[in-house]
């Protein structure tokens, strides 16, 4: 049974449902018939210049394969990029007491180029846990075992994304269809008023289920599934978001029912076979056990079932209840593997001429089918724009998803980048890490690697990364009294609502500060947009904005840009650049003349070059 984690918090050993997000209420539709072009080739080459939000993925190339290269052969910064492993190493530690994990891999590219590929720690360190003493037994340091990037993880509720793949597969055929109830499939899943549940509430997590039961407690297969059958929605199917495992386990029973086949047998054919995902797939064999991370020393209160150390074997119990092929959880992968797949998707659906899925059937898996319940944006299989454990690469069209395990995998379309993270944060209990601080960790680190370069000029002042902060950029006191106009260039990506950059004026010294309205304009835009508040926060698309403003009249006016941030999450930053200052044909302050007097607090002027 996959216990779900909360933003900033752990499941703990408690069983209860936990919402992934937050819960929201409404109605939600899928507007109209579903249409899936057949398969084809795309050709159109990726976009990494920003992109609109909803604009679709393009394939880069014709099916874009992986190689190991240089951070700078990737369009990366070297040094944020080597701070992702410095996060993956720091986290080996206290975290705050206990290690978050025992060892991880991560693994980050861009375009066609894995810039990072490192291991950490150790996949097999304990082998007992004393709940008592809250301490640990390790095994004899001959018996532990090193991480390797070709290590195997559990990879917990990442399983989920291949169930969804199978059924976007489905779609994409006519086999299903995404607003048919799944009754239509499996007429015994109407029991208990499910009859109005349909295909895509389940790869939304709409479907009104519960979160889970604890399936490993029947007594056979066919018990487990009547209690399915008979389980009965919590809320009305479309009214509210509640990441569930039971809407996974629900849609497996519809694939395999159309299909005649089982689960692993569907992945293996359609996904990890064409793909060459060699080190993927559910139970792996005893041979493969010295390359497996060890996961939990399950023993009851704090695990559904006492099985000892979980070691080669799927660590969810409802999982292993389900002879390790589930719905929602039981695959085993390793980093690069997952790579793999997220170049696939990145592609548009194909990989070194080998396709999968059609663009148009990626398109729906990186579309937000929840705009009923903000926060919770959802694809069909893929979280969205979730900086909770995304970080700064969280984008209306950035993808991911985590497994409770410790692994989590993050696909960015608008730089045409990835992240994926493989950790055994259970071991030796799950009880000793807490939130998603690593990931996010990392995912700000990586996206800083994606350099921002100035739309004119060769600088631009960049407003930093950190939380609970505020960085300034004061111009010096200017003469505006004859009438005076501000203009620049403007780049923002920052939680929405929580992180701002402001324009403000004063007329006195710097003692009070007013709002400086201004207008910004999107290259190839329609029109300015007003800034009342002379504030910007969330997402601009990745984009230079030009901004105009006119200034207040003052004989010795101080214009400042201030950027806040608040204690969690972050965006990628806000950038200035191209600063002047006109009062009718007299320049009055330009970034760009030598010795202009700025004064800049807690960060200054950058210049991104890899």
């Amino acid at each position: 049974m996959e216990q779900v984690e909360r933003p900033g918090e752990s499941g703990g050993p408690g069983r209860g449902p936990l919402s992934r997000r937050r819960f929201g209420v409404g109605v939600l539709s899928f507007g109209g018939a579903l249409v899936v072009a057949p398969l084809g080739t795309g050709s159109a080459a990726a976009d990494d210049s920003g992109r609109a939000a909803n604009a679709p993925l393009r394939p880069a190339g014709h099916g874009t394969t992986l190689r190991h290269g240089s951070a700078a052969r990737a369009g990366l910064l070297a040094e944020h990029v080597d701070e992702v492993t410095a996060v993956a190493e720091r986290y080996l530690g206290p975290s705050p007491r206990h290690p978050y994990w025992a060892g991880a891999v991560v693994l980050a590219g861009r375009g066609g180029t894995v810039a990072l590929e490192k291991a950490v720690g150790k996949a097999v360190r304990y082998q007992d846990y004393d709940s008592a003493t809250d301490t640990a037994v390790e095994f004899p340091p001959d018996q532990q075992i090193d991480a390797t990037p070709d290590t195997v993880y559990d990879l917990a509720s990442l399983s989920k994304l291949f169930t969804s793949l199978v059924a976007v597969q489905l779609i994409e055929c006519g086999r299903i269809e995404l607003e048919a109830p799944v009754a239509r499939y499996v007429p015994e899943y109407a029991g208990g008023g499910k009859q109005d549940i349909t295909v895509g509430q389940l790869l939304t997590h709409t479907s009104g289920l519960q979160a889970d039961i604890a399936f490993y407690k029947f007594g056979s297969r066919q018990e487990m599934l009547q209690a399915l059958w008979d389980e009965k929605p919590v809320n009305p199917p479309g009214t509210v978001y509640l990441y569930s495992d039971l809407s996974m386990i629900s849609l497996q029973q519809v694939l395999e029912r159309v299909t005649g086949k089982p689960l692993d047998r569907l992945v293996a054919e359609g996904i990890t076979g064409p793909l060459g995902m060699t080190a993927t797939r559910y139970n792996p064999p005893a041979s493969w056990k010295p390359r497996i991370a060890a996961t939990e020393v399950a023993r009851l209160p704090w695990s559904g079932l006492d099985r000892g150390l979980v070691w080669g074997e799927v660590h969810d119990e409802n999982a292993y209840a389900f002879d390790g092929v589930a719905g929602h959880a039981g695959v085993f992968s390793r980093a690069w593997d997952m790579a793999v797949l997220a170049r696939t998707l990145l592609n548009g659906g194909v990989y070194g001429g080998v396709r999968i899925l059609s663009e148009k059937s990626v398109d729906l898996m990186f579309s937000d089918f929840n705009t009923a319940f903000p926060g919770d944006d959802h694809g069909l299989g893929f979280e969205l724009c979730q900086h909770w454990y995304m970080g700064a690469m969280a984008t209306p069209s950035t993808g991911g998803h985590t497994g409770f395990t410790g692994t989590s995998i993050v696909l960015d379309p608008t730089t045409d980048s990835f992240l994926v993270i493989m950790g055994n944060s259970v071991h030796p209990v799950r009880t000793w890490r807490s939130g998603s601080a690593p990931r996010v960790a990392a995912g700000d680190r990586f996206a800083r690697a994606v350099p921002v370069r100035p739309a004119h000029g060769g600088t631009a002042w960049f407003g930093g990364m950190a939380s609970a902060t505020t960085a300034t950029l004061t111009l010096p006191a200017l003469d505006t009294s004859a009438g005076a106009r501000l203009a620049c260039d403007l780049w923002w990506d920052t939680e929405p609502g929580s992180d701002a950059l402001r324009a403000e004026t004063s007329t006195d010294g710097g003692a009070t500060w007013q709002p400086l309205p201004f207008t910004t304009r999107a290259p190839g835009g329609a029109g300015p947009v007003t800034h009342d508040d002379g504030a910007v926060t969330g997402y601009n698309g990745r984009v230079w904005h030009a901004l105009d403003a006119v200034l207040p009249a003052d004989g010795s006016l101080l214009v400042r840009w201030r950027y806040t941030t608040d204690s969690l999450y972050v965006g990628r930053g806000v950038y200035v650049g191209a600063l002047k200052v006109r009062s009718g044909r007299a320049l009055l302050y330009s970034d760009a003349r030598p010795g202009d007097n700025s004064r800049v607090q807690s960060v200054g002027w950058t210049r991104e070059q890899d």
